[in-house]
């Protein structure tokens, strides 16, 4: 990606202080952006900052959940009161669902999971999202315009076993991806979605460590025989965000190395 592309651009990371939302931010910052980092982890939130700012780049974090309408409004507010407007959001931040929280003893089918755990994954993956979506929309509109990118998965538009919260909850930022764009295609807002496969996050490492079997079932699901990386999706999303990619709207691109296809 061109350093200018994203020159100057002030960009909401969500999810921003760990796996693939760090991962954007880094490069983002590190191309020229204003970064407004968002995410629960206060901590490596602010680890992030430091280290980028001693670097000579300009970021800022704000402690953000998504599922509260109150945070995601401060999140945009903060944003613009900071850099002067909104071009650009990654909206990654999401949940993995209790279905694949590792907190039970055993796969949990459709009509075992509790309501209200399904209800939650909704709350943060699909109603966040919604949030995110509104607010940033309302700045980039008095700004002139701007581009979007949600995280949805590839269970987004495929199924995985014993996951339905998941699974629902990534279809519907689909679904919110595709309304919004179209909602807003004259108005020189653009809104898309990347859907990684199996990432090596700092969440996923931890799941190899207590089962070292799970890194090659990973890799064997994809084509290409490997996990992907935090940056690959990163760069993909920071992509989509940039002027390079002004006629694409309303796409769903896979970052899965072939995971979709089979």
């Amino acid at each position: 990606m061109r350093q200018e592309s994203l020159d100057k651009k002030s960009l909401i990371i969500t999810g921003g202080a760990s796996g693939i939302g760090e991962a954007a931010v880094v490069l983002a910052a590190r191309a020229g952006a204003r970064v407004t980092i968002a995410d629960i982890n206060q901590a490596a939130g602010e680890a992030l900052v430091t280290r980028l700012t001693a670097e000579g780049h300009t970021v800022q974090f704000i402690c953000v959940n998504i599922g509260r309408e109150a945070d995601v409004k401060a999140m945009v507010d903060a944003a613009v009161s900071a850099y002067g407007r909104l071009d650009g959001a990654f909206n990654n931040a999401a949940i993995v669902g209790f279905t694949q929280s590792g907190k039970h003893e055993k796969q949990l089918k459709f009509a075992e999971i509790p309501t209200d755990a399904f209800r939650h994954g909704m709350d943060i993956n699909a109603t966040g999202t919604f949030l995110c979506i509104r607010y940033e929309i309302e700045a980039m509109l008095a700004s002139g315009g701007g581009s979007i990118v949600n995280t949805s998965s590839m269970a987004g538009i495929l199924a995985i076993p014993n996951a339905p919260d998941y699974i629902a909850s990534k279809h519907a930022v689909i679904g919110l991806t595709k309304a919004a764009a179209l909602d807003y295609a004259t108005q020189n807002i653009r809104v898309n979605a990347v859907l990684p496969g199996v990432i090596r996050t700092q969440m996923l490492q931890a799941a190899i460590e207590a089962d070292p079997g799970i890194e090659q079932w990973a890799a064997n699901v994809h084509p290409i025989k490997r996990l992907g990386e935090p940056h690959e999706v990163a760069h993909a999303a920071l992509w989509l965000l940039s002027d390079a990619a002004s006629l694409i709207t309303g796409i769903s691109l896979p970052v899965d190395g072939g995971y979709s296809m089979v």
